[in-house]
């Protein structure tokens, strides 16, 4: 894979504190989250990225020139490559630190299998993020590539070197992530990073929506140099840092409990568990050796760990790569099979609800949902196999934590 520097532009932190202007992405900030940002700062990037004002690509390409001018926005002083550490605590309390860089990679189509998808996407995310590259010229998100290096060059060999200088960016955002930026501009760095890539291949763990959209703005600028490139985050799937959570599926359609139970028990061999601990950690420890997941049912104080019988996911009709993959087999057999739900639905989430947060799929049971089913960690492993195959997961199969903050680099197409 072709790795360039970026000719980055980035906030001027004489005169802004970055803590001000910094967001997560796009797509993770609701109406209030937007309201907050935009009050923070004049300059906070969700003004850009997700802008609440009319004609609001227009906007928001107003506000980066405008920036530009005033030099809240200003160019480094030669192209980069950015090292981030994001440091926070996981719900046991235990330190995570993940470790990679941002930089440029060369788009390619996903048929020359150098970069591989892992889930399907869908159409109007890919217009709206389309409609704000086209008119503001630049890219203000990452995509996150994950790619496999045994030997850890680039962590033993770079980052050594950056660890005890004063980093460009250390800001700890609003969900206490702190997020430390080395700035790499030394000619020999950026060609050892370069050179450990060029063999790679790379799976995108998250923003297919944004790659998708760059794959189409370089094909409509073929005479444009810098469009043939997208901006993106690279991390070592060989860094035991690197947490793959979770999405589970609320059930919003009014089910009675028995018929859930009744649907399941078809396909799942099923325990009960009182305590809700021991429920999460069983769910892990089940799933190691089986395909396993757990229930929470309205108006019941039972866990249920759902273990899946002999052979019942070979009625699904489907690669054997998928077979094996849990939520696959709660989409075709449980999902769609016996709850009746149509791909159609699935896809808009109409009738349920992807969730990432733990807590809240638990309490969507105290509200509206007659049902959640709690999903096991994802491996990597199986999205590997699954994306070698050129095949892909349902959306939202996975959940990479930390996101990527928007507006610690920008890449400008001209």
């Amino acid at each position: 894979m072709e790795i360039q520097p970026i000719e980055a532009i980035v906030y001027n932190q004489d005169k802004i504190n970055i803590k001000d202007v910094i967001a997560p992405p796009y797509d993770v900030i609701d109406k209030n989250y937007q309201n907050e940002l935009y009050e923070r700062s004049d300059y906070n990037i969700v003004r850009i990225i997700l802008t609440k004002e009319e004609n609001k690509y227009k906007t928001a390409s107003k506000y980066f020139e405008d920036w530009k001018e005033k030099e809240i926005l200003i160019k480094t002083k030669k192209p980069s490559i950015f090292y981030i550490i994001q440091q926070y605590k996981n719900e046991k309390g235990k330190l995570i630190e993940r470790k990679g860089f941002i930089a440029r990679n060369k788009i390619e189509d996903f048929s020359s299998k150098k970069i591989l998808p892992h889930e399907y996407t869908m159409g109007g995310p890919k217009q709206d993020r389309y409609n704000l590259v086209s008119t503001a010229k630049a890219f203000f998100s990452q995509i996150f590539m994950v790619y496999q290096d045994d030997k850890q060059i680039i962590e033993k060999e770079i980052l050594p070197k950056y660890i005890n200088q004063s980093p460009y960016i250390n800001v700890t955002d609003d969900l206490g992530v702190k997020n430390i930026v080395y700035l790499i501009d030394d000619i020999e760095d950026i060609k050892l990073i370069q050179e450990t890539l060029k063999d790679k291949t790379l799976l995108i763990a998250d923003g297919h929506h944004r790659y998708e959209t760059s794959m189409k703005y370089s094909l409509e600028h073929k005479e444009n140099k810098k469009a043939q490139y997208v901006m993106s985050y690279f991390t070592n799937a060989k860094d035991k840092n690197l947490v793959i959570y979770p999405t589970h599926r609320v059930i919003e359609k009014n089910f009675g409990k028995q018929t859930i139970l009744d649907a399941v028990k078809k396909y799942y061999n099923i325990e009960t568990v009182k305590n809700k601990d021991a429920f999460l950690e069983k769910i892990e420890i089940e799933n190691k050796k089986q395909i396993t997941t757990g229930l929470v049912l309205k108006d019941d104080d039972n866990f249920y760990i759902l273990k899946l019988k002999q052979n019942a996911n070979k009625e699904i009709n489907t690669p054997s790569e998928l077979q094996n993959l849990d939520l696959v087999v709660l989409h075709e057999l449980i999902l769609k099979k016996e709850l009746n739900y149509s791909q159609e639905e699935l896809m808009a989430q109409d009738g349920i609800k992807y969730e990432k947060r733990e807590n809240t799929a638990f309490n969507s049971i105290k509200e509206n949902a007659s049902a959640v089913f709690i999903m096991a960690y994802p491996k990597m492993e199986d999205i590997l196999n699954i994306s070698k195959a050129g095949l892909r997961m349902p959306q939202k199969s996975t959940y990479f934590y930390p996101k990527l903050l928007s507006g610690l680099v920008i890449n400008p197409l001209e």
